[in-house]
């Protein structure tokens, strides 16, 4: 996939384009009139568009064809989908560290958040003379004894 990125990335750079990938992902081999009538259906596309857009897919790799009759039948090339992503994801180790790294720093500042809560609620139930069980539960008077109030 050397010269072909750019390709690839140009194709599903149009919305239609993707949504004819999708079309045939979802319901594998088509002919072109279904997804014209798919396509038609969801968006204002006459059929000498539709065309288009997957004679572009299938020049970047993303699409293969092969005649039935007078019918051509469309579907996805998944070596060129596999050679795409295969290109993507030489940039997934670019990422992982530094979100590995984000995940730490992240993981200690709720650590060093929860200590100050406790902290907090630990100096808070020295100063009330409060231990921590909670304040003492009211005992009942005995009978006859009033309120001095």
């Amino acid at each position: 996939m050397d010269g072909a990125p750019a390709r690839v990335f140009e194709a599903l750079g149009d919305p239609a384009r993707r949504r004819v990938l999708e079309l045939l992902q979802a319901g594998g081999e088509q002919p072109a009139g279904a997804v014209v009538a798919a396509l038609q259906a969801q968006a204002v596309l006459s059929q000498p568009a539709v065309s288009q857009h997957l004679r572009v897919l299938r020049e970047a790799g993303l699409v293969r064809v092969r005649p039935d009759g007078t019918r051509r039948i469309y579907a996805v090339d998944q070596d060129g989908v596999d050679a795409a992503r295969a290109w993507l994801d030489r940039f997934a180790d670019v990422f992982a560290q530094p979100l590995d790294a984000l995940a730490t720093e992240l993981a200690r500042g709720r650590r060093s958040a929860r200590a100050a809560e406790r902290a907090a609620a630990g100096s808070e139930r020295a100063a009330t003379g409060s231990d921590a069980a909670g304040p003492e539960p009211a005992r009942p008077r005995p009978r006859g004894v009033r309120d001095a109030g």
